[in-house]
C-alpha cells in the first residue's frame, strides 16, 4: 500500500492529473471490442485486427503484468476558435508545437525506474496509445472515469480533455475501486452534434464515419459522400467533446506546453498547398499533425477550402493538380470543381 500511494504521488509531481491502480486482467469489454473490430468499424486500422489477440491480457504488453498504474495528462481545452474562410480547424490536443508522446514518454520513464528502484526484481513498462491494451478500460477499471456515450473517458472534475497513458509492472500493487457509476443520464448532446452521425447508438462509434479517423488516420482518399460534412476540420474533431455538459465548466487551463501554437487555432490553409516536403516536415515533424503527413493534410485543406469555396486558392489548387501524390491529386480535382462551379 505504501508503494501504491507513493508512485500515485510520484505521477502527480509529474503533471498527471488522475492516477488509480488496477489489476492487470482480461478487460471486461473485450468481447465489445472484439464485436467492433468484427463488424468493420475500424476501417482501415488493420493494426487493431493484427494485433487482435494481444488485447486479451495485459501480458502480452508486459510479461507476467500484474498491475497497470492508469495516468491522465490534461490538454488545452481552450475554446476553440471559429474558422474564417481560407482556416481549417484542428482538434484541440494537437494544437501545441509539441507531440504529446514526447511529453508523455519521458514521464512514464521516470515512473518505471520509480517502481524498479523500489521493487528490485520485478519490471515495468510505459506506454501511451501504442500498444495493444484498451486504456478506457483500465482506466475505469482504476477509478479514473466513465465511459461516455462518444466513447470517450469522462472525469467529473476533468471531462474528457486528457491523454491517457499506463505504466505496466509485474509488481502487484494496491489496487483502487473501480468506477461504476455513469453520469451521462438521459442527455445525447454528443450524439446528436456529430456532423457525420459516426454514432451507430451510444457507446458505439462507427470510426469510418469520424471526422478524427477520415482525417488522421485514413490513408485513402475521404468518401465523397461524406467530403461537406468535414467541414472546416482539417486534423481531428471536438464537436462531441464541445458540446459535452461534463466540458463546459472546465477551468480554461493546462500545461503551457499544451496550450496553442500560433497558426494552429485556427490554422492558415492556403499558404500550405505550395509547401513542399521539406517545408511540411519543418512545420510538424515534431506535432501530432505529422501523423498524416504532407498528402494527408493537403487532403483535408483541399477538402476543407473546396467546402468554403474559397476561390482565392483556386491557382494553388489547379497546381496540385499536377501533384506527385495521386491522393494529392484526387483531392485537388474534388476542390477545383466546388470552387469552379462557385465562381461561376
Amino acid at each position: 500500500m505504501l508503494l501504491s500511494k507513493s508512485i500515485k504521488s510520484e505521477a502527480r509531481q509529474l503533471g498527471f492529473a488522475l492516477a488509480g491502480i488496477c489489476p492487470a486482467v482480461t478487460p471486461q469489454g473485450i468481447h465489445r471490442f472484439y464485436e467492433w473490430l468484427d463488424a468493420g468499424f475500424a476501417g482501415e486500422m488493420s493494426y487493431l485486427v493484427d494485433r487482435k489477440q494481444a488485447y486479451s491480457h495485459p501480458q502480452f504488453v508486459l510479461p507476467n503484468a500484474k498491475s497497470l498504474v492508469m495516468l491522465a495528462l490534461p490538454y488545452a481545452n481552450e475554446a476553440s476558435e471559429s474558422a474564417e474562410p481560407g482556416q481549417g480547424r484542428v482538434s484541440n490536443y494537437a494544437w501545441s508545437e509539441v507531440d504529446y508522446h514526447d511529453v508523455i514518454h519521458p514521464r512514464l520513464k521516470h515512473l518505471v525506474r520509480f517502481i524498479e528502484s523500489h521493487s528490485p526484481g520485478h519490471e515495468a513498462r510505459g506506454v501511451v496509445d501504442s500498444a495493444p491494451l484498451l486504456e478506457r478500460e483500465f482506466a475505469q477499471l482504476a477509478g479514473l472515469g466513465w465511459a461516455g456515450k462518444n466513447t470517450l473517458l469522462l472525469n467529473t472534475n476533468f471531462g474528457s480533455y486528457f491523454f491517457l497513458a499506463a505504466v505496466l509492472t509485474t509488481v502487484e500493487l494496491d489496487y483502487d475501486e473501480p468506477f461504476t457509476a455513469n453520469h451521462c443520464g438521459t442527455c445525447t448532446a454528443c450524439l446528436d452534434a456529430c456532423p457525420t452521425d459516426a454514432f451507430v447508438q451510444p457507446y458505439v462509434l462507427d470510426a469510418t464515419k469520424c471526422i478524427s479517423y477520415l482525417t488522421i488516420e485514413l490513408r485513402s482518399a475521404i468518401p465523397d459522400s461524406i467530403r461537406h460534412d468535414i467541414g472546416d476540420w482539417v486534423f481531428g474533431c471536438d464537436v462531441c467533446q464541445e458540446v459535452c455538459p461534463w466540458n463546459s465548466k472546465l477551468p480554461r487551463d493546462s500545461e503551457h506546453i499544451f496550450r496553442p501554437f500560433q497558426n494552429r487555432n485556427p490554422m492558415e490553409l492556403a499558404s500550405l498547398l505550395d509547401a513542399s516536403e521539406t517545408d511540411f516536415r519543418t512545420l510538424f515533424r515534431k506535432t501530432p499533425l505529422w501523423r498524416s503527413r504532407r498528402r494527408g493534410i493537403l487532403r483535408n485543406a483541399l477538402i476543407v477550402l473546396g467546402n468554403q469555396r474559397y476561390s482565392p486558392a483556386l491557382a494553388a489548387v489547379e497546381r496540385l493538380l499536377e501533384d506527385d501524390e495521386p491522393l494529392v491529386r484526387h483531392a485537388a480535382e474534388w476542390a477545383r470543381q466546388q470552387l469552379a462551379n462557385y465562381s461561376h
